[in-house]
C-alpha cells in the first residue's frame, strides 16, 4: 500500500474516532429543570360535540376529543391519594393500580435494582399523578349522541370491584361501574408472568336505545425524565404503523403541529394493518397495543405549557344496540426491555415488537450479534466469558479474509528491499515509483489491499457490538469476574488511586477528567495493540511511524470511557488477532523479530553523520 492510500486511510479512522470522542466528552447538553415549577394534572372529561360525524369524535385539528385539558385545581390529587388501591404481584412487578379511574399508576420492577449498591432501591417505572415523576395509563370512553361526559367513566370515576382482591397471573381483576342511567361499564385486568397487561372493557346498555362509544387509552408521562442523552441511543416515542417503525425524541415533540383546540403539539397516525405506541427509555418501555389486524389511531402529543407528553389509542367506536354488551381489548406493556420477553410476545401476535429495542443502522449486524451472545450466555452463564467466545466466532469467520491480508503483508515484508531500491532510482518522480510499485506487485501476486480489508469489515462489527452493549439491558450490571461487576460500564477500577490501594477519591464516570482515570481493562488494551504493532518493524516514514506510535495509547485513553464488556471484546481481539498474524506469518516462511522491534522501539534515532 503507497503512502497516500495509507494517509487517506489513517485520516478516515482518525476522524471517525476524533467525532466519537467528540460526543463521549460533549454529550448534548440536558434540559434544566425549574425546581419552582408547580405540578399540574389532567381534565377529568373530553369534549365530544361532533362525535357523530367522525369515526374519532373531533376536539382538535387531529380529530381526536381533547382527552387532558389540564384542571388548574389539586381536588383530584387529593382523591386519588385517599382512593382504594388493588395490589399487583407477579413474578416480576409489584405495585398497585387506583380504583379512581381504574389507572395503572403504581409499578416497580422486582428484578432490576438502581445501582448495584447493597440495599439499592428496586427501579420504579410508574408513579402516580401528583408525583414528580408521574408516569401512568389510563384507559377511558368518549361519549356521544345524546350521552353526556358524566355518564361514561373517565380519570376521575371511582370504580368498585366485582371480583379479585389482588392482580396476579392467576388472579385478574374486574372494575364495575353503573353510571344510573343504564350503562355498565366493567373493566377486566389481567397480567402475565412478565410485563404484559390485558385489557378488556365492556359496556352493558339497558337502555331503550342505541349507543355509540369511542374507547381509549392514553399513557401520560410528566416532564422530560432523565435521558442519557447520546446520540447513539433513541429516548422517547417509539410506534410502529402499519409495520413501518416511528421514533420522536422528547425534544422533537414541541415541533409537532400545534392544535388549533388546546395549544397541544400533536401527531396522529392511522393504523390499517397492526401497530403499537408508547414511550421506551434505555432499559424500560411502556407500550400501548390494540388489536392486531383491526383499524386504530394513535397520537403523540404534548402540552408544553404544562410539560406533559403523552401518547394515546383511539380504537374503532362501538356501537351498542339496546340490551346488547360490546367489548374492545387492549394490552399494556410495561416493564424491562429483555429481548425475549419481547420475542415472546412477538411470536403471540405483536407486530414487529422486538424493533421496540434500539437496534440502530447496523440492525442487520446487531441482531444476530446479540443473538449468538444471548445463546453464548445461555450455555457459559457469564457475559464476560460469552464476550470472549464470541469473539472467537467473529475472528473465525474472518479467518479466510485475514489469511489473504496476513500472506499479503508477509509478501510484502519479503518484498520491502526491492520496494527501498525503487524508491532510491526514482527519486522525487513519483509517477516512476508507482508504476514500478504496481509493476513489482503484480510479479508477486501480491494485493497492497489486502491488509485493508479485515480492518474495514471490524468497523461496522466493533461499532454493532458497541451498539449491542450499550442498549441492552441483558448486559446491564452484568458481571464478569473480580472487580468487573457490570460489563454496561466503565472498568471502575482507577490507576489515579493506584487500583485502590490508595484512599483517594477518583473522577466520576461523565466528569471531563474521568478519561485519565484508566482502568486496569483500558490498560490491558494498551498494552495488546502494542504488541500487536511490534510484530512488524515500525514504518520507514518518520511522520507514521509516531502516528503509529501514539496510536495504541491514544485508543487506551479513548476507549478508557467505554462499556468494560466492549474493552473485554477489543483485548479479546487484539489477542486472537496477534496469534493469528503471528503463526500465519510464520507459515510463510517469515519470522516476526517481536523482541528486536520491542527493543527498536525504545532506540533513539541517532542524527545522520554529517
Amino acid at each position: 500500500m503507497d503512502d497516500q492510500n495509507k494517509n487517506l486511510i489513517l485520516a478516515t479512522v482518525l476522524s471517525f474516532l476524533v467525532i466519537v470522542v467528540w460526543f463521549v466528552l460533549f454529550p448534548p447538553p440536558e434540559p434544566v429543570v425549574d425546581p419552582n415549577t408547580t405540578s399540574v394534572t389532567e381534565t377529568q372529561t373530553p369534549d365530544a360535540t361532533n362525535a357523530d360525524s367522525l369515526q374519532i369524535p373531533s376536539g382538535d385539528q387531529t380529530g381526536t376529543p381533547n382527552v387532558g385539558q389540564l384542571p388548574q385545581q389539586s381536588d383530584a390529587l387529593r382523591e386519588l391519594s385517599a382512593a382504594e388501591r388493588i395490589t399487583i404481584d407477579t413474578p416480576e412487578l409489584s405495585g398497585s393500580l387506583t380504583l379512581l379511574g381504574g389507572r395503572i399508576d403504581d409499578l416497580s420492577l422486582k428484578s432490576y435494582k438502581e445501582t448495584l449498591d447493597e440495599g439499592s432501591p428496586t427501579v420504579t417505572l410508574l408513579e402516580p399523578e401528583g408525583n414528580q415523576n408521574a408516569y401512568y395509563s389510563l384507559q377511558g370512553w368518549v361519549p356521544s349522541g345524546d350521552i353526556s361526559a358524566d355518564q361514561v367513566p373517565d380519570k376521575n370515576t371511582l370504580w368498585t370491584v366485582e371480583s379479585g382482591e389482588t392482580l396476579t397471573p392467576e388472579t385478574p381483576v374486574t372494575l364495575r361501574w353503573d353510571n344510573g342511567a343504564g350503562l355498565v361499564f366493567l373493566r377486566q385486568i389481567s397480567v402475565d408472568d412478565k410485563y404484559m397487561f390485558a385489557i378488556t372493557q365492556s359496556v352493558e346498555n339497558q337502555t331503550n336505545s342505541e349507543i355509540k362509544l369511542f374507547p381509549y387509552s392514553y399513557i401520560a408521562r410528566h416532564g422530560e425524565p432523565d435521558t442519557i442523552g447520546f446520540f447513539i441511543l433513541h429516548e422517547g416515542v417509539v410506534r410502529l404503523t402499519n409495520g413501518i417503525l416511528g421514533e420522536i425524541d422528547y425534544g422533537d415533540m414541541a415541533d409537532l403541529d400545534p392544535t388549533e383546540a388546546d395549544e397541544t403539539d400533536s401527531e396522529r397516525m392511522q393504523l390499517t394493518e397492526s401497530g403499537w405506541i408508547g414511550f421506551t427509555d434505555k432499559n424500560w418501555m411502556t407500550t400501548l397495543i390494540p388489536e392486531q389486524g383491526k383499524p386504530a389511531t394513535t397520537l403523540t402529543k404534548y402540552y408544553a405549557a404544562h410539560d406533559i407528553y403523552r401518547t394515546e389509542l383511539w380504537q374503532d367506536p362501538v356501537t351498542v344496540a339496546a340490551g346488547q354488551t360490546a367489548e374492545v381489548k387492549s394490552q399494556l406493556f410495561a416493564g424491562a426491555k429483555e429481548w425475549e420477553a419481547i420475542r415472546h410476545y412477538q411470536d403471540e401476535g405483536v407486530t414487529k415488537f422486538i424493533e421496540s429495542i434500539d437496534w440502530g443502522w447496523f440492525s442487520y449486524l446487531t441482531k444476530p450479534i446479540f443473538r449468538m451472545l444471548h445463546w453464548l450466555n445461555e450455555i457459559i452463564g457469564n457475559m464476560g466469558w460469552s464476550i470472549i467466545v464470541l469473539t472467537l466466532v467473529i475472528k473465525a469467520v474472518l479467518l479466510p479474509l485475514a489469511y489473504k491480508s496476513y500472506v499479503s503483508m508477509a509478501k510484502m515484508k519479503e518484498l520491502q528491499p526491492e520496494m527501498e531500491k525503487l524508491k532510491e532510482r526514482a527519486g522525487d518522480n513519483r509517477e516512476e515509483l508507482q508504476k514500478g510499485m504496481m509493476k513489482l506487485y503484480k510479479d508477486n501476486k501480491v494485493n497492497p489491499a489486502a491488509g485493508c480489508l479485515p480492518i474495514l469489515l471490524q468497523i461496522p462489527i466493533f461499532f454493532s457490538l458497541y451498539k449491542v452493549i450499550f442498549v441492552t439491558i441483558e448486559l446491564r450490571h452484568a458481571p464478569w469476574l473480580g472487580w468487573i461487576r457490570d460489563l454496561s460500564a466503565p472498568d471502575p477500577s482507577s490507576i489515579l488511586n493506584l487500583f485502590g490501594l490508595m484512599p483517594w477519591s477518583t473522577p466520576e464516570v461523565g466528569s471531563i477528567f474521568f478519561i485519565f482515570s484508566l482502568g486496569v481493562l483500558p490498560i490491558i488494551l494498551g498494552i495488546s495493540m502494542w504488541l500487536q504493532q511490534k510484530l512488524n518493524p515500525a514504518p520507514t516514514d518518520p511522520t507514521q511511524a509516531m502516528v503509529f506510535a501514539w496510536m495504541p495509547w491514544v485508543f487506551m485513553f479513548m476507549l478508557g470511557s467505554f462499556a468494560s464488556g466492549l474493552v473485554l471484546y477489543w483485548i479479546a481481539n487484539n489477542i486472537i488477532t496477534f496469534a493469528q498474524q503471528y503463526m500465519i506469518m510464520r507459515s510463510q516462511g517469515y519470522s516476526p523479530d517481536l523482541f528486536g522491534n520491542i527493543k527498536s522501539s525504545f532506540k533513539r534515532n541517532k542524527p545522520p553523520a554529517e
